[in-house]
């Protein structure tokens, strides 16, 4: 028997035990277009079905190898998986866990065929050519920061505390002074003759960034990636990230993932934000993968945002980050107040009232609240007990004035309530909405605009007219030229969250609304004392950072060490920690903490954490992967026994932000 070619093939399929590259030999009539890369179909004979697949290699198989498969067919014939995005699925699967084909489902978009045909009928890109005066311009904005612009170009770790400003550019639009910063650092990287990748959570904060891109560089050099585009259109530019003209790369957390030709700078802005933690498995954060992919590339990696995480913070302290500082400290003007003890200035002291009555005279003025909606609590009036529905125990609430309370599971109405504590009949709103919110302050400054910003409102950018806006965390709308005043409500309120970083999604929330007044404008927190506001008041975010550092280390919390978490029946869960108890002799004995069961599942499973030092990360992450697999194997065997078999039920998520047992 004649040596014959092969290609070594990862499969697209979610079962762990397949995550592993298979030898399939490749016919004649494929040699040519089963290149490394290309996406193929091919036989599972396993599974009896024809499943897909990407080459990652091609080889000669020795005349005595067994008889192998061939290739059914090549789906297309570009190059959509470059060796380097291969590598960097493979090691972030091994680090969380989990497996490659998931983290190339996130990375590589599918395939279009008109998008693509038309990809290849057009000419190249070529490599865009930066105006030398917007190169200039963006170097004296890195400049603010001694040693930024040195240390982006040699390829080294980064974090920075951006400027809390808005900034005005050109055509009377404003931008947040980090999408500036931000903008200037891709320029010259782009000038340079390298991408950049600019990470961002949602379609607001790309927005800004493209917009402050297009002052500086060609608009052919843009590549906007997000979750809103149709398929064709992310699939096109995902081919165009793949070409070997640089480009700068700006989406969504899925971007930190794509393939740009000479990667030189990756950006990751505001990674507190739980939209950069992706729900899909492995569940890799944006920022773990743009550190993997930095290491990997020699690239430079940049974390920017107007608050610190103690994620990155613990970075810096090791002297893994290098923090740079900025020459010139700006730090907006914070105002803490006091609530007042009388209900009808409960919520709005008299001195923030006085702030925004004479700052609605020159513009706009903000106003954050924690929730949506009108009422979304209800209580009753005599003993102060969250009402509950009658049918299905949900929670009521009100969803606009002079209607009456409804049920926030199955939305029915609520007639003949009595309280189940105290047996009483009447509720009373004991909590205000955005809506509610925009209702009272419409009352208490007539003859002035009230504009609603919420998820059910969505805004991106106001005017620089006087106007009262109210939004919800998150969805504060930029305003031309700054808002005038920035009111803060409910703080006590968001920070009786159960949650272990709540302080420091507060302190985040709270600094990214102060970041969008205007300079010398005031911010007024209301209702909060303690660390996390003198944190905002004296904008030391980093310090707070350090602090929470501290305090977590002895009860052994995330970020000091790392978490996963292990679920499954309760065989299965005892056989994984086994697994760990008997291959990982370096865990200490308070490692793992459970097994509990999950309230609400049937048959009943489990739940334990496992708490490991960094140095453990691989024997561990090994060690939990490998139980995962044992289990799939086995419950693929039970099935064949019938359908009353059990199932794969083991399930491990490492890096949890906030496990919860």
């Amino acid at each position: 028997m004649a040596a014959r070619p092969i290609a070594r093939v990862l499969l697209e399929s979610p079962l762990p035990q397949l995550d592993r590259l298979f030898d399939y030999a490749v016919p004649p009539h494929l040699d040519a277009d089963a290149q490394p890369g290309v996406r193929i179909r091919v036989p599972l004979r396993s599974a009896g079905r024809i499943v897909d697949g990407f080459v990652i290699e091609r080889g000669i198989a020795e005349p005595a190898d067994r008889p192998l498969s061939e290739l059914e067919a090549v789906v297309s014939p570009v190059p959509v998986l470059p060796p380097g995005l291969y590598d960097l699925a493979r090691r972030l699967a091994d680090r969380a866990a989990g497996s490659a084909a998931d983290i190339l489902r996130l990375a590589v978009p599918r395939r279009m065929v008109r998008a693509e045909k038309a990809w290849m009928q057009r000419e190249q890109p070529e490599t865009p050519a930066v105006d030398p005066a917007a190169v200039r311009a963006a170097e004296d904005v890195l400049d603010a920061f001694p040693t930024l612009r040195a240390g982006i170009l040699a390829g080294e770790r980064l974090a920075v505390g951006a400027p809390a400003k808005p900034v005005v550019i050109s055509e009377d639009r404003t931008v947040g002074a980090w999408a500036v910063l931000l903008a200037a650092a891709a320029t010259v990287t782009l000038a340079a003759g390298r991408s950049a990748v600019i990470v961002v959570p949602d379609h607001r904060d790309q927005e800004q960034v493209l917009t402050a891109l297009r002052e500086r560089v060609p608009e052919d050099a843009l590549v906007p990636v997000d979750a809103r585009q149709s398929g064709p259109a992310r699939y096109a530019a995902y081919l165009r990230t793949l070409a070997e003209a640089p480009c700068i790369v700006v989406g969504n957390r899925s971007a930190v993932y794509a393939p740009a030709a000479r990667t030189g700078l990756v950006v990751v802005w505001d990674d507190g934000d739980p939209l950069l933690s992706e729900p899909l498995s492995p569940g890799v954060h944006a920022r773990d993968a743009a550190l993997v992919r930095q290491e990997a590339e020699g690239s430079a990696l940049l974390i920017a945002g107007h608050t610190r995480t103690t994620d990155v913070e613990r970075l810096v302290a090791i002297g893994w980050v290098r923090d740079v500082e900025p020459a010139r400290r700006f730090t907006p003007r914070v105002v803490l107040t006091a609530t007042s003890d009388s209900p009808a200035q409960a919520r709005i002291p008299s001195s923030a009232f006085t702030a925004v009555r004479e700052a609605l005279a020159t513009g706009p003025v903000l106003v954050q609240v924690s929730r949506p909606g009108y009422a979304p609590v209800v209580v009753c009036s005599s003993c102060r007990t969250p009402s509950r529905c009658v049918h299905c125990t949900g929670p009521l609430r009100v969803r606009a004035q002079g209607r009456a309370p409804e049920c926030s599971w199955c939305g029915r109405g609520i007639a003949g309530w009595r309280c189940g504590h105290c047996e009483g009949t009447e509720m009373r709103l004991a909590s205000s909405g955005s809506e509610r919110t925009a209702d009272e302050l419409g009352r208490a400054f007539p003859n002035t605009r009230v504009i609603l910003s919420d998820g059910e409102h969505p805004l991106t950018r106001v005017d620089g007219r006087p106007a009262l806006v109210v939004a919800t965390r998150g969805a504060e709308p930029i305003a031309e030229g700054g808002y005038r005043a920035v009111l803060l409500l409910d703080g006590d309120r968001m920070l009786l969250a159960e949650d272990l970083r709540i302080t420091e999604s507060c302190l985040r929330w709270w600094s990214n609304a102060a970041a969008l007044a205007a300079p010398g404008s005031p911010v007024l927190l209301t209702g909060v004392s303690g660390a996390v506001a003198r944190a905002l008041a004296t904008w030391s975010q980093p310090a707070y950072a350090r602090a929470q550092l501290a305090e977590r280390a002895p009860l052994k919390m995330p970020p000091t060490v790392r978490v996963a978490v292990v679920e499954g029946t309760r065989p299965s869960l005892d056989a994984a920690l086994g697994a760990l108890a008997r291959d990982v002799h370096a865990l200490t004995a308070d490692a793992v903490v459970g097994p509990v069961v999950i309230p609400g599942e049937d048959p009943p499973r489990y739940r334990a954490l496992v708490r490991f030092d960094y140095a453990l990360g691989k024997p561990v992450t090994q060690t939990l992967r490998a139980a995962v697999i044992a289990d799939a194997v086995q419950a693929r065997k039970g099935r064949r026994r019938g359908p009353g078999a059990p199932r794969n039920t083991l399930r491990v998520r490492v890096d949890v932000p906030d496990p919860d047992l």
